[in-house]
């Protein structure tokens, strides 16, 4: 047993302490600690939890590989994550949070004032959220298998039982302070590595100033290599994928369930504008560095690996090869590794290039803990947001409204038990590479709710027949491109299955608007309550005029 599993393993088991403790002590007594940690969290401490729930494994442990192998086609997906949190603090946050519900599916089945709106909206989070952490639980496999040595589907088991302990205990409030452990674990992983390969390259502790130098010495290596250059743009795409996949991560994100939910555990809207104001700085914290971190992990393997003899490679390639998550190859029989000749998983990048950076026992064992981290973070999340749909929309609203509150505790942690489970069975062999399937769920998002909450939040006239047909005609045409890109080879100019979204948003507003004219207006009272949701909590609206909230007696015009 080696100095580097002893102190990775003291570091994650330190961490999963931590969780857990976190868990047991705010263990959620109410149905509205379990839902929306009781709408007591902090502007600042939501911003943090909302930054772990955020940057999920595929931002910690997929984002800096995809851009060190494709480059700047994968500059699409920092814009479009980055773009989608801009437009949810603006355009829909405070406004949801100012409704007062504890669901994305109970706001649409209230707003549409229609059973069948909150039926399906259920079903659609339960589809999102169920994609998405097949993604995350296939992430913390990765960490585990490389730590223990063993498969990769041994520590996807043992993410799942990790997870189904600390999300069934302690509900969104114990969910709430543990991702902000998490944020805290994860952000020091992934700063710490970066900024002393910063020090280590340009001899600048600052990697965000000091990498365009490294980025500058790209073209002279591309060409000796005999590679595709590094900023030169649409070489692994065009720009219509390059689009619609911006497109799909910016409108996926703004609908995503699981980050809207944590705009409810707010006491205000102004706390939700707030939250969303610090999450965009947390979150730009890991951003801002992802391309740095790329940039370096690309030359010191450009530099200090390729080129090498096969018989003097260090020796962290055994070990990830091992993991099957890299393969080296002397195709050409020259003894020699060319860059050609190395084949990298997106995934392993980050939790690679400390090793290959020759950084230490200590920040391997730290960015362990910030990998599994960031995939226990989204994950927990995700888990709750499913328990949310089956036990208070689908159980609650809908099969047994007079159930009692330990009944539907009781729902909502077998239900995250059951979720866990089946989530981590199929991320046994997942589909795709976590940045592929995280971009699917997003898809899905940004195919059924995107247009849902905008038009629901933004177009008074939008109603029940339209939310309808919108969701359903938008799933079934995003599922549908993803399947025929994927699996039949059918594109439209190029457009990939992480850009269905595109097709699928554009579907969902056109069947929402079409629909929503042919049928009957929503009722005066409808339409006044979503001319109420435009305005800070101390206005109304009424009668076609704004006024003070303290006893509508002050007009604002």
């Amino acid at each position: 047993m080696d100095q580097q599993f002893i102190v990775s393993m003291a570091f994650i088991l330190a961490s999963f302490a931590l969780y857990i403790g976190i868990a047991v002590y705010n263990t959620a007594k109410s149905t509205s600690d379990f839902y929306v940690s009781g709408r007591g969290v902090s502007p600042v401490w939501n911003g943090m939890a909302i930054g772990a729930d955020w940057m999920s494994a595929a931002s910690f442990i997929g984002m800096a590989g995809t851009i060190m192998i494709l480059g700047y086609d994968g500059l699409a997906y920092i814009m479009g994550w980055t773009g989608g949190y801009l437009l949810l603090t603006f355009m829909l946050a405070p406004q949801l949070r100012k409704y007062g519900r504890y669901t994305v599916p109970e706001f649409l089945g209230d707003r549409y004032n229609s059973d069948k709106a909150r039926l399906l909206g259920a079903i659609a989070t339960i589809i999102i959220c169920f994609v998405y952490s097949i993604g995350q639980l296939s992430g913390s496999g990765v960490v585990i298998g490389r730590l223990l040595e063993v498969d990769a589907k041994v520590g996807t088991m043992i993410g799942v039982v990790l997870i189904a302990f600390y999300a069934t205990m302690g509900g969104m409030k114990g969910i709430t302070w543990t991702q902000v452990a998490q944020y805290i674990v994860l952000i020091m992983a992934y700063l710490v590595p970066v900024i002393f390969m910063s020090l280590q390259i340009t001899g600048n502790p600052l990697p965000w100033l000091s990498y365009g130098k490294i980025v500058s010495e790209f073209h002279e290596l591309d060409a000796a290599l005999g590679v595709s250059e590094y900023f030169a743009p649409f070489t692994n795409g065009n720009k219509a994928q390059f689009l619609a996949l911006m497109f799909t991560l910016m409108a996926g994100t703004a609908g995503l369930p699981h980050v809207i939910v944590r705009f409810y555990t707010v006491p205000t809207m102004k706390a939700a504008r707030w939250s969303g104001a610090w999450a965009l700085l947390f979150i730009a914290l890991l951003y801002l560095s992802a391309p740095a971190y790329a940039a370096f992990s690309r030359f010191i393997l450009m530099t200090q690996v390729a080129g090498q003899k096969m018989s003097e490679l260090p020796a962290w390639t055994t070990s990830w090869i091992e993991t099957g998550k890299l393969q080296l190859a002397d195709a050409n029989g020259d003894g020699i590794l060319q860059w050609a000749e190395m084949v990298i998983a997106n995934d392993i990048v980050v939790m690679a290039t400390p090793e290959i950076a020759n950084l230490g026992i200590f920040v391997i064992g730290l960015v362990a803990a910030g990998a599994m981290a960031a995939a226990l973070s989204t994950a927990g999340g995700l888990m709750i947001t499913i328990s949310s749909a089956l036990a208070h929309d689908i159980y609650f609203r809908t099969i047994n409204p007079n159930a009692s509150e330990k009944k539907r505790l009781a729902v909502g942690r077998w239900s995250i038990l059951a979720a866990t489970l089946v989530a981590g069975l199929v991320a046994l062999n997942p589909p795709g590479v976590i940045t592929q399937i995280v971009a699917w769920a997003f898809a899905l998002a940004a195919g059924s709710f995107f247009p849902a909450l905008m038009l629901g939040v933004w177009w008074k006239r939008s109603n029940a027949q339209g939310v309808i047909a919108g969701i359903i005609i938008g799933l079934a045409v995003t599922l549908s491109y993803i399947f025929a890109a994927k699996y039949g080879g059918f594109t439209i100019a190029g457009i990939i299955d992480t850009g269905a979204g595109v097709f699928g948003a554009t579907a969902g507003f056109l069947a929402n608007i079409i629909v929503s004219l042919a049928t009957k207006a929503p009722s005066q009272k409808q339409q006044e309550e979503v001319m109420d949701l435009r305005y800070p909590e101390q206005m109304t609206y009424k009668d076609g005029e704004v006024w003070m909230d303290e006893g509508n007696d002050a007009k604002i015009g």
